[in-house]
């Protein structure tokens, strides 16, 4: 998900480029404010908690906001991420933005503060509160409100600087110079993490020739097990005396070896800046927490799992044309073998899709169509789930 907050003194121009944001990268709009009046109308526990505290004359503490912005963000999933409005800020509440992050599985993306001095700012509130009629809007006023915002910013810009995601923006010019200044540090942003993807589907969905098309046109390295396990016999390497025998008899490998596959992969392309796709990797739910562990190593993860759906009939229709070609598989000699192949896959790979759905990971696309049709629907989902799950 792409996650933002925007920082900018009173009159700094963000409630514009908030719009601009939200309407150009389709996230959700999170004021602290909006949500603790929404919890108090209503009338939720948390609420009336809230409202109590209120009515009492108190600032309703962090443990009830932290729960109301968990609650908020839980609610919310049509969007393609946040942009917060009023939270977080304190220092304290910097580190439990963090925690519900990571209760999310998401992170922060990137914090655009909007650099505008306090005789601009002051200038910009006058106008408005002339224009607008807003007598209580006067110098005094706007003085009070420019020097609370900067000893309240200032230890969250330190906060955020150290950890090396806040970027300063020239807030002076038209709205949309503004914009354009934000939208060129995010999209490099974008384009620096690389992507991961895995390519899922039952045998005959069409993984292998859409994984080749993917990687062609993100510039991704294809990782397929059954590639580096047949060109680890190839090369004689030093696991192809355990490899072959197995190979031959057509039984599966053991994880601790394509573990050592997967990671001289990721070891021989490291600082390539290229990201992956994975085919035929992970099939199983321990395969997957590995995969979660080897891409953790490399300081990035999964973006996303593709699962190409055809109908079984069309599956088997397709396996059966597949025994009678060069790339025909062993279990494309009969219809028993090809139905016990999908029986088995389906019963391997169930759990991890139900792994990556549970982390809002998986893209269904329709696969029964020409290749050329899958891919143009792939791709598409595929920029889209890139450009979210960065």
């Amino acid at each position: 998900m792409l996650n933002l907050i925007l920082f900018g003194p009173p009159g700094a121009g963000k409630g514009t480029q908030s719009e601009l944001l939200m309407s150009n990268y389709n996230l959700n709009y999170l004021s602290t404010g909006d949500a603790l009046r929404k919890e108090i109308k209503t009338g939720t526990h948390l609420g009336l908690k809230a409202k109590s505290i209120i009515e009492a004359g108190g600032l309703v503490d962090d443990e009830i906001i932290v729960q109301i912005i968990g609650n908020a963000l839980s609610s919310e999933v049509n969007a393609d991420g946040w942009l917060f409005d009023g939270f977080p800020r304190t220092y304290v509440q910097a580190y439990i933005l963090d925690g519900l992050f990571t209760r999310l599985h998401t992170s922060l993306t990137r914090i655009f503060i909007l650099e505008v001095d306090d005789e601009e700012c002051t200038k910009r509130l006058l106008q408005r509160a002339k224009e607008q009629n807003r007598s209580d809007d006067n110098e005094m006023v706007i003085q009070r409100r420019l020097e609370e915002y900067h000893r309240k910013t200032l230890p969250l810009l330190e906060f955020y600087e150290n950890a090396g995601i806040l970027t300063r923006i020239n807030g002076l010019g038209t709205s949309e110079e503004v914009f354009n200044r934000i939208n060129k540090h995010l999209t490099e942003e974008l384009n620096r993490r690389p992507a991961n993807v895995i390519m899922f589907g039952f045998p005959g969905a069409g993984r292998a020739t859409q994984a080749l098309q993917l990687a062609r046109d993100f510039n991704f390295i294809i990782i397929s097990t059954g590639e580096l396990l047949n060109e680890e016999v190839r090369n004689n390497g030093s696991l192809a005396s355990q490899i072959a025998p197995l190979l031959e008899k057509g039984l599966l490998v053991p994880d601790e070896i394509v573990i050592r596959l997967i990671e001289k992969k990721l070891q021989n392309t490291d600082g390539s800046g290229r990201g992956y796709v994975f085919k035929g990797y992970p099939r199983t739910l321990v395969q997957a927490y590995i995969l979660d562990g080897l891409l953790k190593k490399k300081g990035t993860g999964v973006s996303c799992v593709i699962n190409l759906k055809v109908p079984v009939f069309e599956l088997i229709r397709r396996l059966d044309a597949r025994s009678r070609t060069a790339s025909s598989m062993p279990y494309d000699s009969s219809a028993a073998s090809i139905v016990a192949r999908l029986q088995e896959h389906e019963e391997r790979t169930e759990p991890v899709l139900d792994y990556y759905s549970s982390r809002g990971q998986v893209i269904d696309v329709d696969a029964k169509a020409t290749p050329q049709e899958v891919y143009a629907s792939l791709k598409d989902a595929v920029s889209k789930a890139i450009r979210i799950m960065r």
